[in-house]
C-alpha cells in the first residue's frame, strides 16, 4: 500500500513560499551569492522529511508536539517591550536583537581591525570575508531541516573578526529577544579569531513573555585559527512554551584552544547540537553545558567531537539537574579519524536527579579509527544526597532553598572553567533564578 502523501502545508504551517519570497524582497541589495544560498536552503528544507521515530539521532525525542504548525516569522517589535538588556559586566560591544531586528547596540573603543558588526552590514562591508566563513561548517547531528529553514530566513545576526595577534581584553555580549505569540527568530553569530587572536563572546536568548508559544532555530559558528583562543557562553531563557533549535559548529586549527559553555533554562522542548572539530596538532576544545529541566520540559543535547589531526585533546561534561516529570536527552560520540594519533577525548555526562518522576537518557559513544589515543567516556545519573539534604534542613534552610544550594554545587564545577568571575556570577544568578520558580 503506497504511503499517503503529507500535504507541505500541514507540515510546514505558514512557512510557505509565499511566505520565503516576501522575505527575499526584503533583503535587496543583499550579495547575490547570499541570496542564492538561501534559495537553495528553502529548497533544502522543503524537501527533507521531519524527523521520524526510525532516525537513531532522534532516538528517545518526543516527536508528537515537533510541529511548525502557528508560527511564523517575526517582523515587528514594539520599542515598548524593549526594557534593555545586562547581565552586570563591561563588554568591549554589546548588540541586541529583537524579532529578527538589531534595536540596540554600543561599542566601545576596540583595537585596530577588530570588526563587530550586524550580519547585514558585515555583508556589505565585507562580503567576501563573511562568505570564506558563513555557513561553511555544519553540524549535521539530525536537525539539518531547521538548520536549512534558519539558512533561509535569517535576516541579520553578529559577525565578529579578530586579526591575528589582537586580544580583546573585554567580552562582546549579544543578546537576542522574541516577543509575541507564535513569533519565529532565527538568531546567527559567527565568530572568526585568526593566528594567535583572543575573543570572548557572551550570547543571550530569552523570550518577553513566560508562556508564549515561539519558535527558535539559531546558529553559532566558531573559527579559531593558528594559537588563537575564543571563549563562548551562551545562556537561553526561552518561554515555557517555546520549541528551540540551535545548532554550534566549532573549528580549532593547529594550537587553537575554543571553550564552549551552554547554559540551558527555557523552552517546552529545546534541541542543542555542537560539533567540535580539531583539524591542527595542539587543537583543544572544551564542550560544557549546564541544564535545569522542570516541569515538562524536554532538553535534547547531541554532540560531536571529531578529531583530524595527531595531538589534540577535546573534554566534553554536560550536567543535568532535572525536577518534575522533565526529560533530557544525551548523545555525544568521539570520532578518531586515522591519522589523529595522540588523541586525548573524554566526554562526560552527569545528570542529578530531584524526582522520581524525571528521566535522562544517556547515549555515549567512541568511533576509533587511529591505535595510539586515548579515550574515556561515561553517564551517571543519581539522586541528591540524602545526608547532604538532611544536614540543610537540620539547619532551618526549607527544601526548596536545600534543593537549589545542591543543585549550585553540582553545577560549580563547570562555571569554574569560565575566566572572568564577573561572567560566573551572571550565570550563577541565572541558575538561582530558575531553581526559584
Amino acid at each position: 500500500m503506497s504511503a499517503i502523501p503529507v500535504s507541505t502545508e500541514s507540515v510546514h504551517g505558514r512557512f510557505n513560499s509565499e511566505l520565503f519570497a516576501t522575505h527575499l524582497g526584503r533583503l535587496a541589495g543583499a550579495p547575490a551569492w547570499w541570496l542564492e544560498a538561501k534559495k537553495e536552503a528553502w529548497n533544502q528544507f522543503l524537501a527533507l522529511p521531519m524527523p521520524s521515530r526510525g532516525d537513531e539521532l532522534w532516538r528517545f525525542s518526543t516527536l508528537s508536539k515537533l510541529t511548525l504548525d502557528g508560527f511564523e516569522p517575526a517582523s515587528s517589535f514594539r520599542p515598548s517591550d524593549y526594557q534593555g538588556a545586562g547581565l552586570g559586566f563591561e563588554c568591549a560591544a554589546r548588540f541586541v536583537f529583537a524579532n529578527n531586528v538589531l534595536v540596540s547596540r554600543e561599542t566601545n573603543a576596540l583595537p585596530e581591525g577588530v570588526i563587530v558588526e550586524p550580519l547585514r552590514i558585515a555583508l556589505e562591508k565585507h562580503g567576501d570575508l563573511v562568505r570564506k566563513y558563513l555557513n561553511q561548517q555544519h553540524t549535521n547531528l539530525g536537525s539539518e531541516k531547521f538548520r536549512a529553514l534558519h539558512t533561509a530566513l535569517v535576516r541579520d545576526g553578529l559577525f565578529v573578526h579578530v586579526p591575528a595577534g589582537v586580544e580583546l581584553a573585554q567580552p562582546i555580549a549579544v543578546f537576542h529577544h522574541v516577543a509575541g505569540e507564535g513569533a519565529a527568530i532565527f538568531p546567527h553569530t559567527l565568530v572568526v579569531a585568526e593566528d594567535n587572536a583572543k575573543a570572548t563572546l557572551v550570547e543571550v536568548f530569552a523570550s518577553l513573555e513566560a508562556d508564549a508559544p515561539q519558535f527558535a532555530s539559531g546558529v553559532n559558528d566558531l573559527f579559531a585559527g593558528p594559537g588563537a583562543q575564543i571563549n563562548y557562553i551562551a545562556a537561553q531563557a526561552w518561554s515555557s512554551e517555546t520549541l528551540a533549535f540551535q545548532n554550534n559548529a566549532i573549528t580549532a586549527q593547529r594550537d587553537a584552544r575554543i571553550l564552549s559553555l551552554n547554559l540551558h533554562l527555557g523552552g517546552r522542548q529545546a534541541r542543542h547540537e555542537s560539533h567540535s572539530r580539531l583539524q591542527g596538532p595542539g587543537a583543544h576544545s572544551e564542550m560544557l553545558a549546564l541544564t535545569i529541566a522542570q516541569g515538562g520540559q524536554e532538553f535534547d543535547q547531541r554532540t560531536l567531537q571529531t578529531h583530524q589531526a595527531p595531538n589534540t585533546s577535546s573534554n566534553l561534561l554536560y550536567k543535568n539537574a532535572l525536577l518534575d516529570q522533565a526529560r533530557t536527552i544525551f548523545s555525544g560520540l568521539i570520532i578518531v579519524e586515522p591519522d589523529a594519533q595522540k588523541t586525548d577525548a573524554y566526554q562526560s555526562n552527569r545528570n542529578l536527579m530531584l524526582s522520581d518522576e524525571a528521566e535522562a537518557n544517556s547515549l555515549p559513544g567512541l568511533e576509533i579509527q587511529a591505535n595510539d589515543v586515548r579515550c574515556t567516556h561515561g553517564a551517571t545519573s543519581g539522586r541528591i544526597d540524602a545526608e547532604q539534604e538532611f544536614y540543610l534542613q537540620s539547619r532551618g534552610i526549607p527544601r526548596k532553598l536545600a534543593d537549589e544550594l545542591l543543585v549550585a554545587g553540582f553545577f560549580e564545577e563547570v562555571l569554574e572553567k569560565v575566566e572572568s568571575e564577573s561572567i560566573r556570577e551572571a550565570l550563577r544568578s541565572l541558575i538561582a533564578a530558575k531553581m526559584r520558580r
